[in-house]
């Protein structure tokens, strides 16, 4: 059974950084894309980041690059993603998905964790 795990939300400042981390277990994770997306009560599912199963490939929209950075390490199973210069746009549930390939994106239905919360305010 897949599961995954997400930690180090919590409530930042306009400007400040957190690192959310995503504990992996029940496949081989090395052999799968992982992603993160982020989701707000009554607006649509986004798409944060993803990369590919060896770390060397990796995607961002174009409202997240140099800001966000996602990273993984194959040998703890765990997913990463550095969150820098937060704005108050950026607080949501932040999830990682599992991809059904090798590459990012591509999610799988049946490997979502339950998320970590990200507020960003004054």
């Amino acid at each position: 059974e897949v599961q995954l795990v997400e930690s180090g939300g919590g409530s930042v400042q306009p400007g400040g950084s957190l690192r959310l981390s995503c504990a992996a277990s029940g496949f081989t994770f090395s052999n799968y894309g992982m992603n993160w997306v982020r989701q707000v009560p009554g607006k649509g599912l986004e798409w944060v980041s993803g990369i590919n199963n060896g770390g060397d490939s990796t995607y961002y929209p174009d409202s997240m690059k140099g800001r966000f950075t996602i990273s993984r390490d194959n040998a703890k199973n765990t997913l990463h993603l550095q969150l820098n210069s937060l704005k108050t746009e950026d607080t949501a549930m932040y999830r990682c998905v599992k991809g059904r390939t090798a590459n990012f994106g591509d999610f799988d239905n049946q490997g979502w964790g339950q998320g970590t919360q990200v507020t960003v305010s004054l």
